[in-house]
């Protein structure tokens, strides 16, 4: 072809191109459509079992949060496993409570029967409208669905939702909770410094229990334990009056905390009074952990209640659904660090999910979202999917294999199933 050699020949030759590009695309479109008559290009696979297992195990030592009377001495989860014709499985999880068991069992699984997993959008409306929203129940199907489809097309659940922000996440442990015959003087400041030592950046506690002058001079103990540069988080998991609320929140900008989550009840997914609570506060309010869906969430951010909204993905609806909540967040300027308390199915559906958050602004990235690594005993974290999900000088890496990038351990989950 001879050499454009002036404006006039170079729209010329752009004109022929571009009829010549309509016409092979056209071909194509027709070819394929006489191969294929129309029909999506995508593997041709079906779910054809749908099985709920509630995990349970005894403590070596009871633990809690504030408002844990008594401290817990239980601990348990509910999977979702999802079998096909093509021997692919997903895995699914969540917390089993508000009937989230029955709900799947009962309601859920036959809409699923025999329905291709990669149908996502029409297989998100159905599970909606089928259970009157339920978020856990469908949360745990959620991820299952997408760790189904990742599977099939050969891509990490990050990629099906148009491709990763980011490929590590940094991590805060929550690592200091109420232990059974320990006081906070001794565990907190001991508990602390290991993390630190374990190579963990940041750190979250729970506060809430004792009175407001006792856990200040915890607080810090614990910053004189870890030093300046630990990024350090609390929690008081609906302990506190607004009063107290704002007393603690004073003492712990006074060391320097990140934020403190949820000091008031939530009562159920409401959290009255947090917008007028925020306005006062001297660091940045976080909570929504409770959120059972993205309309919940809308009228949180509408009223700005939080500066940190922390939708839960087994709760809430899924990934799915908090990959929304986070873009409606990023709307009003407000960061978004999803919730994360489970075992390895949860993390894992987690770290994809951070993967897909987008920062509060359309800067360089300053506010890059934590992914929450509770380090409490639990033989389902790193054990249903062991040494797949490691941290390493404070982040934890996306995985790049399909779906939610982990194998699940199926004789961990039949020791622990009852």
């Amino acid at each position: 072809m001879p050499a454009a050699t002036n404006r006039r020949d170079l729209l010329k030759l752009g004109a022929g191109t571009v009829t010549a590009g309509w016409a092979t695309a056209a071909g194509t479109s027709r070819a394929a459509q006489g191969a294929d008559d129309g029909a999506a290009n995508w593997p041709k696979i079906k779910i054809t079992k749908v099985t709920t297992y509630l995990l349970e195990c005894e403590l070596e030592r009871a633990f809690g949060a504030s408002v844990s009377v008594p401290l817990d001495k239980k601990r348990d989860a509910l999977l979702v496993k999802l079998e096909t014709d093509s021997g692919l499985v997903g895995w699914g999880e969540t917390s089993p409570i508000n009937g989230a068991r029955g709900t799947i069992d009962k309601f859920l699984a036959p809409r699923l029967i025999g329905r291709n997993p990669l149908e996502y959008r029409a297989l998100w409306r159905s599970l909606w409208g089928a259970n009157f929203g339920n978020g856990l129940a469908v949360g745990a199907v959620e991820m299952a669905i997408n760790d189904l489809r990742g599977k099939a097309l050969g891509m990490p659940v990050a990629e099906l939702f148009g491709g990763r922000f980011r490929d590590k996440i940094p991590v805060y442990v929550s690592a200091l909770d109420y232990v059974e015959g320990i006081d906070i003087e001794e565990w907190y400041p001991r508990r602390a410094e290991k993390m630190v030592a374990a190579g963990h950046k940041a750190i979250k506690m729970r506060l809430g229990r004792y009175s407001v002058k006792r856990e200040s001079k915890v607080v810090q103990a614990v910053r004189r334990a870890v030093g300046p540069d630990i990024k350090l988080m609390a929690d008081g998991n609906g302990a506190y009056t607004m009063a107290n609320a704002l007393k603690m929140a004073h003492s712990l900008r006074t060391f320097d905390f990140e934020f403190l989550e949820e000091p008031m009840p939530q009562r159920s997914n409401n959290y009255p009074g947090y917008e007028v609570l925020r306005e006062k506060m001297p660091l940045p309010l976080a909570g929504g952990e409770a959120l059972d869906s993205r309309a919940a969430a809308k009228a949180l951010i509408d009223r700005r209640a939080f500066d940190i909204i922390q939708p839960d993905a087994s709760l809430c609806g899924g990934i799915g659904e908090v990959v929304f909540i986070s873009e409606l967040a990023q709307l009003s300027g407000i960061r978004c660090y999803p919730h994360c308390w489970g075992a390895d199915i949860v993390i894992a559906a987690t770290v994809q999910t951070l993967a897909l958050v987008p920062d509060p602004h359309f800067g360089l990235p300053t506010d890059t979202p934590f992914l929450e690594l509770d380090q409490s005993e639990n033989p389902w974290r790193e054990g249903l999917a062991k040494g797949q999900i490691e941290v390493q000088d404070g982040f934890v890496r996306v995985p790049r294999k399909p779906g939610l990038g982990i194998t699940v351990d199926e004789e961990l989950v039949q020791k622990y199933a009852v």
